[in-house]
């Protein structure tokens, strides 16, 4: 070989060895181990986040989702499986909705859907003179028309507080609305208004037959009347969320993915057929949390309304005790007073009892540990509260198990009805 032939051989071998080292610089190490990227911690965030910020707001819900053939049909297949476990009468739902029904949807709720404005007095401290104002905006949904009267359900926040209430209708005419009957502990309240200038009623649905990833729509006010009747597309994220709305109360909600704003609460949450299944009532609002928004499912709201109609209230059961959590409770006190061992973390301690209650008729004393009722595990006030309010009605008798002076024993108490009055610690 020439020695110049063979010089630049070594020269063309020593070129490709040094753009091979250039070329690896941008590859991955191995197949198997892809190059560290930052995403558990962003998850991580986002999810303390959503757990932290439990900023109560109340709003409506949107997102387009996009999939080719197969995958819809194979959602669809999945869809009405889920759908027959849920429902004794399975129905046909599907993920992907033709935008023209979706427009003939909205056409038979949007005229339902109405603004609700809080207007409250307000005091000049320097002058002293009284005028009203509007103290917030919301949304409501007719649900009802008879008599020359309609009926609209809104969120309870929504109204609290205030000393007059105004609704503005689809056509623009406003209407000057009175309380019927409103529920903090469910947030929902009922309004009473002239029905001569409604055009538009809307039918309730079932939310049980609801499922995850079934197509539905949120009509709203975001933001007052500048948007009214804002119409968001989105999706069932789940058909069934348990959320705290104080330490000792859980409200069942349907989950959507949402671009919710203030001004949607109390508005309708619709499914494909134009039924009300929902009243958008919640999100968390949080920096970094997207598309977590409640609804409050219309299989509870309409017994809580029919309740308000009927009362102006809602009624529920009442034992007459005041109550603390045993964990609550410091560990000298649990042994020496109440007979528990140092361990026990679970069940309640009856403070005080009410005279003449169904408790005192039950034979409850102060110092008794109520862990079972039933024959359910009570952990805190929190789970008795919720098996009461939402298991059992007034006249009912239960079971509780107590354990007094260390001892266990069985106690019958018949449920009465609570008053208005009580304070929220009183059972």
């Amino acid at each position: 070989m020439d020695p110049r032939d063979y010089e630049r051989e070594e020269e063309r071998k020593e070129e490709y060895e040094n753009r091979q080292q250039r070329y690896d610089q941008y590859q991955p190490a191995s197949s198997s181990q892809p190059p560290k990227r930052r995403l558990f911690p962003v998850i991580a965030s986002s999810i303390a986040g959503a757990v932290l910020g439990g900023g109560i707001v109340l709003y409506g819900a949107p997102q387009l989702g996009l999939m080719d053939s197969a995958d819809t049909q194979t959602a669809n297949q999945t869809t009405q499986t889920q759908t027959a476990t849920t429902s004794t009468t399975p129905r046909t739902v599907s993920t992907t909705v033709n935008q023209s029904d979706l427009v003939s949807v909205v056409n038979k709720v949007s005229a339902a859907v109405v603004g609700v404005n809080n207007i409250q007095q307000q005091t000049n401290p320097f002058s002293g003179d009284t005028q009203t104002q509007e103290a917030g905006t919301g949304s409501g949904v007719i649900f009802k028309k008879e008599n020359g009267k309609a009926y609209v359900v809104t969120n309870n926040h929504v109204i609290d507080g205030a000393s007059e209430v105004e609704v503005s209708l689809s056509n623009g005419q406003k209407e000057k609305a009175k309380i019927v009957g409103a529920d903090a502990l469910t947030d929902l309240a009922v309004l009473e208004m002239s029905d001569k200038n409604v055009e538009q009623v809307a039918k309730f649905g079932k939310s049980s037959d609801l499922v995850a990833g079934e197509t539905v729509l949120a009509i709203g006010n975001p933001l007052g009347e500048q948007f009214s009747r804002t119409v968001t597309q989105g999706i069932v994220s789940a058909a069934k969320r348990s959320v705290p709305i104080t330490n000792d109360w859980n409200v069942d909600v349907i989950q959507t993915d949402a671009a919710i704003n203030p001004g949607n609460s109390g508005g309708a949450l619709i499914n494909s057929s134009g039924e009300v299944v929902g009243i958008n009532s919640m999100k968390i609002s949080e920096d970094n949390v997207e598309g977590i928004g409640f609804a409050l499912p219309s299989d509870e709201v309409q017994p809580t309304i029919e309740q308000l109609m009927e009362n102006g209230r809602v009624t529920r059961p009442y034992m007459g005790v005041k109550l603390t959590d045993v964990s609550e409770v410091p560990e000298t006190i649990k042994q020496s007073q109440l007979g528990l061992t140092s361990d026990t973390s679970e069940g309640v301690v009856v403070t005080t009892v009410e005279p003449f209650s169904s408790a005192s008729d039950a034979g409850l004393q102060s110092k008794d540990v109520i862990v079972a009722i039933d024959g359910n595990k009570v952990k805190n006030s929190s789970d008795l509260r919720q098996y009461l309010y939402t298991k059992r009605k007034v006249g009912d008798t239960v079971k509780l198990d107590v354990y007094r002076n260390g001892k266990k024993q069985t106690l019958s108490l018949k449920l009465s009805e609570q008053q208005s009055s009580n304070e929220d610690n009183n059972e």
